[in-house]
């Protein structure tokens, strides 16, 4: 039985109505020895209190997508199949032109905000990882002017606990988007959602790691061949964005900076720059992990700096900081952009970043130039909003300090 199914989420209901009926009938029925009565009445007091708080996870898990199936919450779930040392550019000498073609099946995706959502499982050629990936496809893809169209992509990346899911069900992205994109105020992008949660129990900190992981090469490189090789979609850097909340506004971040030769822009809701920032993050275990994977010590170090955009939402003590530290330290032709979002607005859940994605997308349209047909176009003047000193842009917070963000 499912764990997000509707079976099981009716069954846990009938459970717990029934669990809440047998003491109010038999309490008082009970016969026999004072102790089989007492344990019997135990026992249904248990039993309805697990069946009340059984039904309220799951609501709540499927309100907010946090856990696809029982591995990723029983913690059984490894999606890893190698990790080889594939060396500073994630590829490990490989020339990715010369590897064949990854012809991929995909079915119909089911759940909450799903409708038009095909999945696959993508074997991972580089990386080694053997996860799900989600495709969504714009109304204009299958229109007869579009037909030797290519289309901007945008990687959507969950945080942790969470679920690829998160943003077609709980973010409503398609809803929200789909009809922007039909009215010309979104361009019509191509979104993406590979599964995050590689391994049980840890946020992989969208990282490399020789033998442990190679998550940053599944997202920047796996994952972007088999879009590309599967459907009519532009190439990086110039028709790639990413776009993730709290771990994946991390990772979304961190992939831009790390790869200006793959993304042109990444959206950050809630992120933060230090790997830190979620304490179980593999990239956050030692102090040249998290120089490694902080998007901040990144930017700040790099010679060069990258013709990318940067969008960076947060509220005080939630990512705000964050942005306001890259935004600090960006040079031409980098640009942020930093929303405040103030603490009246709520906290760092699914109803936070909801209403974010249309203003998000509207602004990532205009980054990429894709209003006017000039996809890849040099992101626009950086972003000229004040702030406060940037106390955790910098990756020298201590974990004892560290709030935890998921």
């Amino acid at each position: 039985m499912s764990l997000t199914g509707t079976t099981f989420l009716y069954t846990l209901m009938v459970l717990s109505a029934v669990a809440l009926v047998l003491p109010l009938v038999l309490w008082s029925r009970l016969r026999g020895p004072r102790i089989v009565r007492g344990a019997a009445r135990v026992l249904m007091v248990l039993f309805a209190q697990g069946t009340a708080v059984a039904l309220v996870f799951v609501l709540v898990n499927n309100q907010n997508n946090l856990y696809d199936n029982w591995a990723d919450l029983i913690g059984t779930g490894n999606h890893v199949q190698q990790a080889a040392d594939l060396g500073a550019d994630g590829t490990g000498g490989i020339s990715l032109k010369r590897l064949p073609k990854v012809e991929q099946h995909f079915r119909n995706a089911n759940g909450p905000g799903m409708d038009g959502v095909r999945v696959t499982q993508l074997k991972g050629r580089v990386s080694g990882v053997n996860a799900e990936v989600y495709v969504w496809l714009p109304p204009q893809y299958d229109e007869p002017a579009y037909r030797n169209h290519k289309f901007p992509v945008v990687e959507l990346l969950s945080g942790y606990p969470g679920s690829a899911k998160a943003w077609f069900g709980s973010l409503h992205a398609v809803n929200q988007l789909e009809p922007l994109m039909r009215e010309g105020r979104v361009a019509p992008f191509i979104l993406v959602a590979p599964r995050m949660n590689l391994l049980a129990g840890v946020d992989t900190g969208c990282a490399n790691i020789t033998g442990t992981v190679n998550a940053d090469t599944w997202l920047s490189v796996d994952v972007p061949k088999m879009v590309t090789d599967n459907f009519r979609a532009l190439s990086g850097p110039a028709g790639w964005a990413a776009a993730g909340y709290s771990a994946g506004g991390h990772c979304a971040t961190k992939l831009a900076v790390a790869h200006p030769d793959r993304y042109r822009a990444a959206i950050s809701m809630s992120g933060y720059n230090d790997p830190i920032g979620e304490r179980n993050s593999l990239a956050s275990a030692t102090l040249a992990l998290r120089r490694a994977n902080n998007p901040y010590v990144l930017l700040r170090e790099d010679r060069t700096p990258p013709a990318i955009a940067l969008y960076q939402s947060g509220q005080p003590g939630d990512g705000y900081e964050a942005g306001v530290g890259l935004e600090q330290i960006a040079k031409a032709p980098t640009t942020v952009h930093v929303v405040y979002i103030p603490k009246s607005a709520g906290g760092h859940n699914m109803a936070l970043w909801r209403p974010q994605l249309v203003p998000a997308f509207q602004w990532l349209t205009q980054e990429m130039g894709l209003l006017h047909g000039r996809a890849g176009a040099t992101p626009h003047a950086r972003s000229s909003a004040g702030s406060r000193p940037a106390e955790l842009a910098s990756g020298t917070a201590s974990r004892e300090g560290a709030a935890r963000k998921r």
